[in-house]
């Protein structure tokens, strides 16, 4: 279960009719009461599983290695590439441009940022070719400090994140944790993210810089960290340190292995005890 249905027609603002979500809470529910075993990939889906009523069927297990990938063989020069120099505090977003990603936040805090430190860049990897025009051509006219890349793969990622100083999570809306976080966290950059339940269900005080969904408040933080190394680097040993904690690959696979064994006692339990390797004709379901 990676997002709840009628949340993410929210997110997406997809429709407003009640009939339409109606239709996709009613699908959901199916969904759960049908399924002997439920993952959740964050605490509040999980809450989610358990308003439902199949609580005593669902397990939490963070998707912390989805957002891990393999480095390019050979180091990206990504501020060689993209101009920016050599020692410019370099903020990074990397993701989407949907609304719920906060992305107007993050322009208007480069734009408060600019004033106080003019040698700073914003660098934002993502965005599809029209998305990533009208953000450069308001980007120049507020005179904002970004350089956009498009989207790029996801194996030059670790690139980008080496090159950077401090790691931007704006996100304004929804409750599931961002995939990014968790490579976030094993990082060694310190992140700055908002504070609201979609962060803080994972990132815990001291892990990294939580902030008010404010333009104002969010510069300010980003100005904090690049203005002082020492808090950079405990702030980043401390995400690691959660990370290895709570996020490992060894809690992930014991999770797992847990659901693997709740779904085949269920399906045991359910399989007829007549006859040599009889089977039941419906077989245990998983929600994923």
């Amino acid at each position: 279960m990676h997002s709840s249905l009628p949340q993410q027609l929210a997110n997406f603002s997809y429709s407003r009719s009640k009939l339409i979500r109606w239709c996709f809470e009613r699908s959901e529910q199916a969904m759960l009461d049908g399924s002997q075993v439920v993952i959740t990939i964050c605490p509040a889906l999980q809450e989610t599983a358990v308003a439902t009523g199949a609580g005593d069927r669902a397990i939490l297990i963070e998707n912390v290695m989805g957002g891990d990938v393999e480095p390019v063989a050979d180091v990206i020069p990504v501020r060689e590439r993209w101009d920016i120099g050599a020692g410019a505090p370099l903020v990074l977003y990397t993701g989407t441009f949907e609304s719920y990603q906060g992305l107007d936040l993050l322009f208007a805090a480069a734009s408060h940022l600019a004033t106080t430190h003019p040698e700073a860049r914003v660098l934002v990897v993502g965005g599809n070719p029209d998305q990533v025009a009208a953000a450069k051509a308001a980007a120049e006219r507020t005179g904002a400090p970004l350089v956009f890349t498009g989207r790029r793969p996801a194996h030059e990622i670790p690139a980008f994140v080496s090159a950077c100083d401090v790691l931007a999570s704006p996100r304004i809306a929804g409750t599931n944790t961002p995939l990014k976080i968790y490579s976030y966290l094993r990082s060694g950059r310190p992140i700055v993210a908002t504070d609201l339940r979609t962060h803080t269900q994972v990132l815990e005080p001291g892990t990294a810089v939580l902030t008010p969904p404010d333009p104002a408040a969010f510069a300010t933080a980003l100005a904090r960290l690049l203005d002082d190394p020492d808090e950079r680097r405990r702030i980043a040993a401390a995400a690691a340190a959660l990370a290895a904690d709570k996020y490992s690959r060894a809690s992930y696979l014991a999770r797992t292995r847990e659901a693997y064994d709740r779904l085949l006692g269920a399906g045991a339990a359910s399989r007829p005890t007549g006859g040599s390797g009889a089977r039941g004709e419906t077989g245990p379901v998983a929600t994923l």
